[in-house]
């Protein structure tokens, strides 16, 4: 998926050109920000759906099914309402070149229409996680992205308007891979036939479930989506540039999310059923792993995002550089520990951690509102963003302890540090080495192949338990 992903991309940009992908990064922006928040949403959803199949009562896991689809209709009408007011207004106030507004609304319109179908199919995919298909999940998500690299074909060789033939034929890309969630867990699972009924005491409190989360996502969207408006002041090919730095990380949290899909499923189910140390010991080691590949994936972006960049994209706005590697840092900081969000979900008295996660979080974009308005640089955000969600970070680990009892301490001896001392050290000698090999376009791959020996030492010799060592011995003598 992530080669898939990096050839579709160059194609398209290549087709829209670095203005029109401006656009699309602005207009399909207004609805992104909705989508950043009802991801969050459709994990909360999954935490019922994972704690009902735990429960093993197939008429209560079919209400849960049902009164999640209702939950999800009624974010649908609100989102709908919210984007053809204030998003079209929104849209019409920002600097669009001229003779493109037409075409940034059908982009609005259509990036609506395929938040939708993503909303409606939430279900539909828990209950796929839940029962840990996950063969079923790569399959349709290979299906996806193939489209999409289709579509990327079918812009490239179009005569129409190439930006409206994009955002209409993803759509149809979205009509067919949510469907196919859809219809394959209609098949798989009876729990998603009709006749399928709803609960109210299950709907207030699903509600009032999704609502928290909705909170909590609504703050990280202020400090993605959020200061990519902010950015429009700086002008378009400042919007290219976020938008091309954004493309890569929704690559890598693709990645990333696929492999946290092994993992969530696994937590909330030791933990509702009582076997809290099992649950303690998935949400150190889902810290510390996420961290390990997450980083070392950085790593080369770091030293050399320009040269892979324009071998990749060919012309890119000056820029991309900076903001794709600054992009992808605020990435690991921010995924990183996203086992203590599972762990808080699964406990399911998330109040109190939303609204000071929250709060801490609301703070980059406040900064970087008014940074701008002083006049700096248009990275500040990336800054901002930075020192706002190590904060929040440290705030998670707390309201998680006083919540769930995971030991604080422990969570630094066998997550932090494990994480955190390779890093630093693979890092240094990155940073060393960049200085003294000759800058060239196969650097990038240099630094890559490094990044992963050096990393993988460091791992060895400090991040793994005896445990985990005899377990990858035994594996590696298996193979």
């Amino acid at each position: 998926m992530m080669l898939i992903g990096l050839v579709t991309y160059r194609v398209i940009l290549r087709s829209l050109g670095i203005d029109d992908y401006g656009v699309y990064s602005l207009a399909g922006g207004v609805v992104t920000m909705a989508m950043l928040v009802m991801n969050t949403v459709s994990s909360a959803i999954s935490r019922f759906i994972t704690v009902g199949l735990g429960e093993g009562d197939l008429q209560k896991l079919k209400l849960t099914v049902g009164t999640s689809l209702l939950v999800m209709a009624g974010f649908c009408v609100l989102l709908v309402l919210l984007t053809e007011t204030v998003g079209v207004w929104y849209l019409h106030q920002k600097n669009i070149p001229v003779g493109r507004m037409d075409a940034a609304e059908v982009v609005l319109h259509t990036s609506l229409i395929i938040l939708v179908l993503t909303l409606l199919s939430i279900p539909y995919t828990a209950v796929i996680n839940a029962h840990e298909h996950m063969g079923a999940y790569a399959w349709i998500s290979i299906l996806e992205g193939t489209l999409k690299f289709l579509v990327a074909l079918g812009v490239w060789l179009s005569p129409a308007d190439k930006l409206v033939t994009y955002a209409w034929l993803l759509v149809a890309v979205a009509f067919i891979a949510r469907g196919a969630y859809a219809l394959y867990a209609l098949v798989k699972f009876p729990e998603t036939r009709l006749p399928l009924r709803t609960d109210k005491r299950l709907l207030r409190e699903m509600g009032a479930f999704a609502g928290w989360n909705f909170v909590g996502s609504g703050a990280n969207m202020l400090n993605t989506q959020g200061i990519n408006q902010l950015m429009n002041v700086f002008g378009i090919q400042v919007n290219a540039a976020r938008g091309i730095a954004d493309k890569v990380e929704q690559i890598v949290r693709q990645f990333a999310t696929n492999i946290a899909l092994a993992l969530n499923p696994a937590l909330t189910k030791a933990y509702v059923s009582g076997n809290k140390d099992y649950a303690y010991e998935l949400v150190y080691k889902g810290s510390k792993y996420y961290f390990w590949i997450l980083w070392t994936l950085f790593l080369p972006f770091m030293t050399d995002a320009g040269s892979i960049l324009q071998l990749w994209l060919g012309e890119i706005p000056s820029e991309a550089k900076l903001f794709t590697s600054l992009t992808l840092l605020c990435f690991v900081i921010d995924f990183t520990p996203g086992t203590l969000n599972v762990l808080e979900q699964a406990n399911g008295r998330i109040r109190r951690y939303y609204i000071w996660a929250s709060l801490t979080a609301v703070m980059a974009f406040v900064i970087t509102y008014f940074a701008y308005r002083l006049g700096a640089p248009a990275y500040t955000g990336y800054l901002a963003f930075i020192g706002c969600y190590l904060l929040k970070s440290v705030v998670m680990l707390h309201i998680a302890h006083q919540d769930t009892g995971l030991p604080v301490r422990e969570y630094w001896k066998r997550a932090v540090l494990p994480a955190a001392v390779p890093g630093l050290f693979t890092l240094i000698i990155i940073a060393s080495l960049s200085l003294v090999i000759p800058e060239a376009w196969w650097r990038f791959f240099v630094m890559a192949a490094l990044s992963v020996l050096i990393m993988g030492g460091f791992i060895w010799w400090y991040g793994l338990t005896p445990g985990e060592k005899t377990f990858f011995k035994s594996k590696l003598q298996r193979s």
